[in-house]
Order: C-alpha cells, then sequence, then structure tokens
C-alpha cells in the first residue's frame, strides 16, 4: 500500500491517533493535515508527526495518496467538495465517522465514488484533542469499512491490510446496514441515556431526592449522557432516518412492557424478562452488576503472543485472583483494550500499582 504522501483534515483523538500509527509503521512518510484549531496543527508540528507547522488550504492535498477526514461528520462531507477538483486520479479518500449514509450519498452525488472508502474506528474515549492521541487506540478494535460500488477491489484489498496493520479488526459492511447497526448498538442507547437523565432531573423534587440516592443501575443508564451534546446533536442530524425508525421500536418495547406490567401478567413478565437476560448474557462480556459488586480496570495492550498470559503471570505471581479477563472489540467512546475484572477492591488497587510499574496504561471507570 502506497504511503508516500497522507493527507489528514481533523487530528483530533481518532484522526491523531491514526497518524501516529501510520507515522510507526512507515516512519518515511510524509503527513500533511490541518484542523479547526491553529494550535492543533502547532502541537502536532511539534510531535514531529506532521510536516506542515501552521494550518494550510486544501490544495496541499493535491499530491496525497491518502486523504483522511477526522473532523465531525458533517464538516467531513463538506470537505468532499473542495477536495474533488485537486486529489490526483488515485487518491483514496477516507473517513472515520460514526455515520456514513450522508457522506456516501455526497460522495455519490459529485461522482468521487472510485475515490472513497468509507471507515468508522469503533474506539475512542470521552476525552479528546490531539494530546489524548495513542497508537494502541486501535489494538483488537472492530473497524467498519465502508466501500461504494465502484470502489476497486485493489483498494479495499489494501485498505484491509492497512487497517489490520493499525492492530485492528477490519469488517467491511454495507453503508446502510453499517449506520442501521450503530444506531441500534451505540446512538439509541445515548438517546435513551439523555432520555433517563432528563427525566430524572425533571422529575426528582427540591430536596434533590432521586439524585442523592442514585445507584449504580441508574449511573451505569446515565453515564454515557456525559458525553458531547456538539456530537451527538451531529450523529442525530447524519443517522437521522436510522435513529428515528429504532426509537419507534424501542417506544413499542417499552409500550409492550407496560401492557405486561398494567395487566399484572406475571408470566409474561417473567418471559420478557428471562428472554432479555439470556441475550445480555450471550454478550463477551458478563452483565455488570452495582457499581459496589464490580471491581475492573481496562489495561491498554498490544496485539501480540502471550501478551494477556504476561498480564495475567505478573499478577499469579503476586496472588492477585482474576475473576473474569477479556479482549473489548467494541470500545467507542472507551479506552483501554484488555478488561479484568477482580473479586474485591484490595486486588483491584494492588494490581493496578503492579501493572502501573510495569509502564501498562491503566484505565478505570
Amino acid at each position: 500500500m502506497s504511503f508516500q504522501e497522507v493527507g489528514f483534515i481533523g487530528l483530533g483523538l481518532i484522526g491523531g491517533s491514526v497518524a501516529l500509527k501510520l507515522k510507526e509503521i512507515y516512519p518515511n512518510v510524509t503527513i500533511k493535515a490541518t484542523a479547526g484549531r491553529e494550535s492543533t496543527v502547532e502541537e502536532a508540528y511539534h510531535m514531529g508527526l506532521i510536516e506542515n507547522s501552521h494550518k494550510i488550504p486544501l490544495s496541499e492535498f493535491s499530491n496525497c495518496d491518502y486523504i483522511f477526514l477526522c473532523a465531525p461528520v458533517q464538516k467531513n462531507i463538506e470537505y468532499l467538495q473542495g477536495l474533488k477538483h485537486i486529489i490526483k486520479p488515485d487518491c483514496y479518500i477516507t473517513d472515520v465517522g460514526s455515520t456514513k449514509s450522508k457522506i456516501h450519498e455526497e460522495v455519490t452525488r459529485l461522482g468521487l465514488e472510485k475515490n472513497f472508502i468509507g471507515g468508522h474506528p469503533m474506539t475512542g474515549s470521552e476525552k479528546t484533542g490531539i494530546s489524548n492521541a495513542d497508537s494502541y487506540l486501535f489494538e483488537n478494535t472492530y473497524y467498519v469499512i465502508t466501500p461504494t460500488s465502484q470502489t476497486p477491489k485493489s483498494a479495499i484489498d489494501k485498505f484491509r491490510t492497512f487497517v489490520k496493520n493499525l492492530g485492528a479488526i477490519p469488517l467491511i459492511l454495507d453503508y446502510k446496514k453499517h449506520d442501521y447497526a450503530t444506531a441500534a448498538i451505540s446512538h439509541l442507547p445515548h438517546m435513551i441515556s439523555f432520555a433517563l437523565a432528563n427525566l430524572v432531573k425533571l422529575e426528582d423534587d427540591s430536596e434533590e431526592t432521586m439524585k442523592t440516592i442514585a445507584a449504580g443501575g441508574f449511573r451505569d443508564m446515565t453515564r454515557i449522557a456525559a458525553s458531547s451534546p456538539i456530537m451527538w446533536e451531529n450523529i442525530c442530524d447524519s443517522n437521522t432516518e436510522s435513529i428515528l425508525s429504532l426509537m419507534d421500536l424501542y417506544i413499542e418495547q417499552l409500550l409492550e412492557l407496560r401492557n405486561h406490567i398494567s395487566n399484572r401478567d406475571h408470566q409474561a413478565l417473567l418471559d420478557y424478562f428471562q428472554s432479555a437476560k439470556d441475550f445480555r448474557d450471550s454478550l463477551t462480556l458478563p452483565a455488570k452488576k452495582n457499581h459496589s459488586d464490580l471491581f475492573e480496570i481496562f489495561v491498554d495492550l498490544i496485539d501480540e503472543a502471550g501478551g494477556i498470559a504476561i498480564i495475567a503471570s505478573i499478577l499469579a505471581s503476586k496472588g492477585i485472583n482474576i475473576k473474569n479477563i477479556g479482549i473489548i472489540n467494541n470500545r467507542e467512546f472507551e479506552e483501554g483494550v484488555l478488561r479484568i475484572e477482580f473479586y474485591n477492591q484490595e486486588s483491584l488497587d494492588s494490581a493496578s500499582a503492579i501493572l502501573e510499574k510495569r509502564n501498562y496504561k491503566i484505565y478505570k471507570r
């Protein structure tokens, strides 16, 4: 895969992390970048990551082999118009947005289908900006690739190889299927979280009784409501149809559950709850209990033979028992590749201290 000159439009957490890993894989690559803030470009330049010390116009990307669109989804769409007239015939434009339909529609409208490969690395963090970029961010995470109907197969194969070199797991999907799936497993849960947080805020009394006694269930359900309002307004605007469709289906589920409760249909309630429990238990990670019962850390871990075994051996040698351990493949808005659960707080604290001494990066929820 040719990576002689690569352009980045946007250098936040995702864009900066791709650039860091790219430089690690291809030390001689020339990287040019622009961003919304001048300070972001200056910081990337002082990190030795990019060639230009200040923001540059789109015309400076005319010799790029690849251009990564890493700005908010709507901004990425707007940049396509300017890039259409300056890119080389064999340049490929890709993006890292969490919704794909609108950008694919614009690509089609502009006649850029042969030059576009959609992308969505399903990883991230509440943290933002180039200062939080991490070349390990993509380790063992799903990276969805959404080519167009005219993207050359050779280009798709090369990009899939690049994704693997990032340390990620490539998954090729139709862009409409991608948007519906992510609306179900990411966008709808955020809508529910926002709505629940606002419901309790509105229904609480003047003494804030609900807020005061809020326990693990409420905190777990509303943790993602702390996400960026601007980002989620953008996501709602770019994946409206899928989100609304799934919200309607979710309301139907709530109404079905409400009817079971209203009719005091005990067997229907038991069946409904059991069905949900069985599905949740079938997921890779065990269902969470209360925060008081959950003692977990997340660790950045490069994908290499024996990596998990080394950590397990280190902890075992110190007499620390692991309750559960596993790789997190979908880490959108999360940090850490490896999840380790312990039996108590003492074990968690000891393990964290031991691993940090050995220069592992630890995250706690």
